[in-house]
């Protein structure tokens, strides 16, 4: 048996069985930048990655094993064990690296200077409670279709905003529509959520992984914590012992340079409750306190910053109920640790936001001095259906004192955003769809951003 029993190789628009490789292999940039290369394969010793035409040895990371069932966002009935019949390998690549491979199989690796940036979020197929979403239909869950549109656009990075494992609980018969889908947290739904469609993805260019919710240790941390944070996998950060959750919950803030003064900064605090404000004297408090102090301290090592975080900061959410819109604000908790440290939520440095979480796509810029929010996460799992209007009504605010300036979404629509650089602090944003086609194009100057469509139909 090999691992990608899953794995479907697309060309635009349709699908279709290719051969199926043995391992994955894909390099992500963790602290400073770092290149870390990851293998998963199901052999038990890792293989040997040649650098500049030099063999050496990988690291084994997570050896193969099965976790005793842990308490998750399910019941017990519900839920199951976390099994993982492969072998999780690393090693990190010297600065200036030129050639690398695995296996005769070419790694991508970072530039100099990133120009063309892919962004995603929110890719795996949900299979949750009465959320079923037809995980066996290309179009109707079409993360595997995006990957490949993505990947030939040729880009220099990918930006994953968060949540790549959907499949939390069985298919119900009733539903044939994803029949057969592996579920729970293990290796087969990881690779079936996330690593075989991602495949054209994950050998075009290195990339930055934010983790979202779902990655949460109550949910996907395991697999998380195994396969792709770039973190040193330990006993405390390993999501298999309740009691170390709160360990493993908290990851360091960190920087990658994207060349000539720019840079991204990622930031982990999928934790956070996004419904109600913390007290900023609340425990809970110290790591979203420490989070800001760190984005402040490297945002003033950069002439522009993007700051990656899976929930938004500075979006909107919508729900309807009787027929009345409601417009829900960004992250409380956030807010309200971040607001009192500064009454404008950010540090003056951090010039553009990127997140996923709300599964739309979306941009709003402020007449405030506030940085501008982009939402992106629209490349795979169900889609968020109520319409937000072209104009928000008078008074609508994502936090307090934030006034929005411009605005701009798509709700219902599949797909994936491109940033690409004219300068450090300007850039031109595109929205693409299924058929690989532009849908709205925005520009990115400093703090400021606008698109040319309010509402993408």
């Amino acid at each position: 048996m090999r691992v990608f029993t899953l794995l479907l190789s697309l060309v635009v628009g349709t699908a279709a069985q290719a051969a199926e490789p043995d391992f994955v292999s894909f390099v992500e940039r963790g602290a400073d930048g770092v290149a870390i290369v990851r293998v998963i394969t199901e052999a038990k010793a890792c293989p040997a990655i040649a650098i500049d035409g030099h063999e050496q040895p990988m690291t084994v990371r997570a050896p193969a094993g099965s976790e005793p069932l842990r308490p998750t966002a399910s019941s017990p009935a519900n839920s199951k064990p976390s099994v993982f019949p492969v072998t999780s390998c690393e090693a990190t690549l010297p600065p200036n690296t030129q050639t690398a491979s695995v296996a005769g199989r070419s790694l991508a690796l970072p530039k100099p200077r990133t120009d063309r940036i892919v962004v995603i979020g929110d890719t795996g197929c949900r299979i949750k409670g009465k959320a079923v979403q037809p995980c066996n239909d290309v179009n109707k869950y079409p993360f595997a279709k995006i990957a490949a549109l993505a990947a030939a656009w040729k880009p220099d990075l990918v930006v994953h905003v968060g949540d790549y494992q959907y499949r939390e609980n069985a298919c119900p018969e009733s539903m044939p529509g994803c029949s057969e889908s592996p579920w729970g947290y293990g290796w087969d739904t990881w690779n079936a959520d996330f690593f075989a469609p991602a495949q054209p993805l994950l050998r075009a260019a290195p990339w930055v992984l934010v983790r979202g919710n779902h990655e949460n240790c109550f949910r996907a941390g395991q697999g998380w914590m195994r396969f792709i944070d770039p973190n040193p996998w330990t006993p405390a950060r390993d999501c298999n012992d309740p009691a170390h959750d709160i360990t493993g919950d908290d990851s360091p803030v960190f920087a990658v340079p994207l060349g000539d003064g720019a840079q991204i900064v990622v930031m982990d605090l999928a934790f956070a409750d996004e419904g109600k404000p913390l007290d900023p004297k609340d425990p809970l408090a110290a790591p979203i306190v420490a989070a800001y102090r760190r984005i402040d301290d490297l945002s003033r090592a950069a002439s522009f910053t993007f700051l990656a975080t899976h929930k938004p900061i500075l979006g909107l959410s919508a729900s309807e109920k009787g027929g009345q819109l409601h417009l829900r604000p960004g992250n409380a908790t956030i807010q309200a640790v971040f607001g009192s440290l500064n009454p404008d939520l950010l540090p003056p440095k951090i010039d553009t936001l990127l997140a996923g979480h709300y599964h739309v796509w979306q941009q709003v810029d402020f007449s405030t001095p506030h940085p501008s929010q982009f939402i992106a996460g629209f490349s795979g799992t169900l889609e968020d259906t109520v319409p937000i209007p072209d104009t928000l009504p008078p008074g609508t605010t994502p936090a307090p004192g934030a006034q929005p300036d411009h605005f701009s979404s798509w709700i219902d629509g599949f797909g994936f955003m491109t940033l690409e650089r004219r300068d450090a602090p300007h850039w031109d944003v595109k929205v693409w769809n299924l058929a690989g086609k532009v849908v709205n194009t925005c520009e990115i100057a400093g703090r400021h951003s606008k698109c040319a469509i309010a509402r993408v139909h």
